[in-house]
């Protein structure tokens, strides 16, 4: 499997890959424009108008979008992240050009309707009342938020409700104007895919769009600090995140090594102690997120009021431990986790139109799965124990969401990290 690249005068990037014997393929558009593009009064408008998408074209109404993509028996979806928003399709093989028409329509030529915006208006407003009301979604938010406070990179994706109940139609035309030009798409196609006949179509469709220049965005800047909220809740919900690499530096590796060892699976310290010897939660786990120039590692789990400050305490004592006494066997268990969750993934198309287009919104290429599958292998022992000493001095910042009377704050955590 190859990946072919080409790019139109316009700056608009394409790039597929086949997988031989596939008979399905993903395909889609990635805009890098997402919720860190947002000017404060904008907060929300790019998940917003991921919406408005598929509420009808010049050419197709709402129900015809979906209808045509059903009627060949595929699925098309979109989501909105902090630097991107994506609109793709699974489809059969010989599907492929007609889902790049119709979510190059949906992208390109949205009507953006008074009465479609009311519509959607009132369906993100519940979707920002049902993550209120899933505390385990939205602390993460309120984590990011307190991570990197007053910035457009730490801002919710879904925005607050009253930016939400203020959009309109110039506000649409505007965000688009400036950050949907073909020099920020990429076209990224991967499974029985014609690259050809992808090209072609895209130089019939994007070629005589305009560019407009890349967009330029504040850089990120991990602070850290503490949000409690009050909730009549069974358990209190914990979140705990550390300043970590950004993407484009190799020691990201390492704190997702890092991160897997210590909350990655059920053989994970944080599992093993907490939960299986001693019960005080029902799952806890570590994550480690890459962004374009941040990133973090973060600590999640649920327990009752009385157990919290207990969790808490055995949470830092397993963090400052790892700088000590993390095993080559942990290591090892990790770095194989992170490569047979990469190389698995990597067996769906969608997963690699995906990778495709992110590496090359990047790198302005596609580093080889050997290169990442290397520097995975690369992370020894020795750096995962320096990066834990590293971690427990990182910046921090903690969310708690519950009945948080007894839940220890930030600066007890610190004190025990040593910081």
């Amino acid at each position: 499997m190859t990946q072919r690249l080409h790019t139109l005068p316009n700056g608009f990037r394409i790039v597929t890959e086949a997988m031989p014997g596939l008979q399905s393929a993903s395909v889609g558009l990635w805009v890098e424009a997402g919720g860190r593009h947002e000017r404060p009064e904008q907060n929300g408008i790019a998940h917003f108008l991921e919406h408005m998408a598929f509420k009808g074209t010049r050419r197709r109404s709402a129900l015809r979008i979906a209808e045509e993509i059903e009627d060949v028996g595929g699925y098309i979806n979109a989501y909105t992240s902090r630097e991107m928003t994506a609109y793709y399709a699974r489809v059969l093989s010989g599907d492929v050009v007609m889902a790049l028409d119709v979510i190059a329509d949906i992208v390109l030529n949205p009507l953006f309707r008074k009465a479609d915006i009311e519509t959607e208006r009132h369906v993100i407003l519940q979707e920002i009342g049902q993550a209120l009301d899933t505390p385990d979604d939205i602390i993460f938010d309120w984590l990011h938020e307190v991570s990197y406070p007053d910035q457009p990179f730490g801002r919710t994706i879904l925005g607050p409700e009253e930016r939400v109940a203020s959009f309109r139609k110039a506000d649409f035309e505007s965000f688009t104007g400036a950050h949907y030009g073909p020099d920020q798409m990429i076209l990224s196609a991967a499974g029985g895919v014609d690259h050809d006949a992808i090209v072609a179509a895209a130089e019939r469709i994007f070629g005589g769009l305009k560019p407009v220049g890349r967009s330029k965005v504040e850089p990120a800047r991990f602070i850290g600090g503490e949000r409690r909220e009050v909730k009549d809740l069974e358990q209190v919900h914990f979140a705990l995140s550390f300043e970590a690499p950004g993407y484009r530096d190799d020691r990201v590796y390492t704190a997702q090594v890092y991160a897997t060892a210590m909350g990655g699976g059920m053989s994970s310290r944080l599992f093993q102690k907490i939960r299986e010897d001693r019960g005080l939660c029902y799952s806890i786990h570590a994550q480690s997120a890459a962004y374009e120039d941040t990133g973090q590692v973060t600590i999640y789990a649920g327990t009752s009021e009385d157990e919290i400050g207990e969790l808490t305490r055995l949470t830092v004592d397993e963090l400052k431990r790892a700088a000590e006494d993390m095993s080559e066997a942990e290591v090892a268990r990790a770095r194989a986790q992170l490569k047979a969750g990469l190389l698995m993934g990597l067996e769906s198309p969608s997963s690699r139109a995906e990778r495709n287009a992110r590496l090359l919104s990047i790198w302005g290429r596609i580093p080889a799965v050997a290169e990442a599958v290397a520097k995975i292998d690369a992370v020894d022992t020795g750096a995962v124990r320096s990066y834990a000493a590293d971690l427990a001095a990182a910046r921090s910042a903690l969310a708690i969401y519950g009945p948080v009377a007894k839940a220890p704050g930030i600066d007890e955590v610190r004190r025990g990290l040593g910081g």
